[in-house]
């Protein structure tokens, strides 16, 4: 940075990492140490390349450090962000608004420092008054600074510059004029090489017994899994006049949680990742606990299709029914779908596995009859017709669990730049050979998305290994319930 009037160069603003020594280890090996091992547990989560925002506990590591390692774990580590907008509350000052940090140039901690974007930081106090910048709200605040060293380890090179902002008011007014400022950041997706993550830094319940705690929790968690920032409110008040014993608070990052609720559209799901609370790991007082969640909302596919959980329901006793119906010779019947989504025209696969073991799976592409008919066909078509097993019995029944994977529409791609490991499945189409693999399959194996697309031209194709380089190419997405 040249200082204009004297032509000297000034040093850089860094934020010091204030809370290193107290809310996670301040030597920088035995921190790596400690967030790797965190992270570790969490392995084999699900990775989504579609995550819009986090909800992540800001407690010491030692209470909260398992819950917010599963929530970065749900991170595409290969993903690269334009940015981090970290929202947090504030637990010293009230600003009846939300202090953005506009002075610092870096946030320090034991593993280094991690850029702000002040350019950023900047525009959004010039976009409404209802952002300023208070030094005070900063200083010693531990919200956002506990998250870095997650972060840090988990996207190494690919690590972001932050936009650090605290919010502190209870005027729903302008928390609204927060989400209209912010709205623009949130839903640029950016594809691969860019876009914005958002990071809500927030604990749940604070001080009830281990057992009220579980059961206050558990309804904010729903509430927030709605999508519904009414319902979310409407949930918090009714948990403040609940009379609960020693309940503080049942969120107190309520106000950033409402901020992120409020740019929400019908375009984003919300997915629970993990519950516990301080009882779960203190087992000697349970009788004044905090709690901790981790949420993660993803963005949903470009083309909008969404099935509610009655949909989802309806289509599972349709495949089972399905199945049934065959065993006692009879066709396959008609029906009255709950909405429209089931008679849109889409793909599916219907996969049918015993005791946790594959026991039939077959799918239709085409986009040519309603959903609810494919899943009745494909799950007949599974339990009976797949030629690596015998014929499902009745008496398996019971014993039979039915997974969907409803495929979104295809889109053709022109290069693997458009393809998202995790998230799109693959279909690769050369003269009359064709083969696929679901988005799911990502989650089995560890494959770069080169070895991935290769080995679906090779051993689904046909085609051989770079089969694929002449060939078309297709991408979808699956919900998969």
């Amino acid at each position: 940075m040249i200082n204009a009037c004297k032509g000297q160069t000034q040093e850089p603003v860094v934020r010091p990492a204030t809370q290193a020594g107290r809310f996670y280890e301040g030597n920088a090996q035995r921190l790596r140490q400690e967030v790797d091992s965190m992270l570790a547990l969490h392995a084999s989560s699900n990775v989504y390349s579609n995550v819009a925002a986090l909800i992540v506990p800001h407690a010491s590591y030692y209470y909260s450090g398992n819950v917010a390692a599963a929530a970065y774990m749900a991170l595409d580590k290969e993903k690269q962000y334009q940015r981090i907008f970290l929202l947090g509350p504030s637990h010293r000052e009230w600003l009846d608004g939300a202090s953005v940090n506009t002075e610092a140039d870096y946030y320090a901690t034991p593993l280094g420092n991690v850029r702000v974007d002040r350019e950023t930081a900047m525009k959004l106090t010039e976009a409404d008054s209802v952002f300023s910048y208070r030094p005070e709200a900063h200083d010693r605040e531990h919200c956002l600074e506990v998250q870095l060293p997650l972060l840090q380890r988990r996207l190494g090179e690919n690590m972001p510059p932050i936009v650090p902002i605290i919010i502190a008011t209870n005027n729903f007014h302008k928390l609204k004029r927060m989400a209209e400022v912010l709205r623009p950041y949130f839903t640029n997706e950016g594809g691969q090489q860019g876009g914005n993550l958002f990071i809500v830094s927030s604990d749940f319940s604070h001080y009830p017994s281990y057992e009220d705690a579980c059961e206050v929790d558990a309804r904010t968690g729903k509430a927030i899994e709605s999508g519904s920032v009414e319902e979310f409110i409407a949930t918090i008040e009714h948990n403040a006049q609940s009379g609960m014993r020693n309940l503080e608070t049942s969120a107190c990052g309520g106000f950033p949680i409402i901020t992120l609720m409020l740019m929400l559209d019908g375009q984003y799901e919300v997915k629970h990742l993990m519950y516990q609370n301080s009882g779960d790991i203190d087992h000697h007082d349970h009788n004044r606990v905090v709690g901790y969640h981790a949420f993660a909302f993803l963005r949903k596919d470009s083309t909008g299709f969404f099935l509610a959980e009655a949909d989802k329901r309806q289509l599972k006793e349709i495949a089972l029914q399905s199945i049934k119906d065959s065993l006692d010779g009879k066709a396959i019947g008609s029906l009255s779908p709950l909405t429209s989504h089931l008679s849109e025209k889409c793909g599916a696969f219907v996969s049918l596995h015993k005791q946790g073991r594959l026991r039939g799976c077959i799918g239709h592409f085409g986009e040519d009859v309603p959903l609810h008919r494919v899943v009745a066909e494909m799950a007949r078509a599974a339990a009976f017709e797949d030629p690596r097993f015998q014929p499902v019995r009745r008496e398996e029944l019971d014993d039979i669990d039915v997974e969907i994977s409803v495929l979104t529409p295809m889109q053709r791609i022109q290069s693997l730049e458009e393809f998202e490991l995790h998230q799109h499945g693959i279909y690769i189409r050369k003269g009359g050979r064709s083969g696929t693999f679901l988005p799911q399959v990502a989650d089995e194996v560890n494959w770069t998305k080169e070895e991935f697309v290769s080995h679906c031209a090779q051993d689904k194709a046909g085609l051989g290994w770079d089969g694929w380089k002449d060939a078309e190419l297709y991408v979808y997405e699956a919900i998969v319930f």
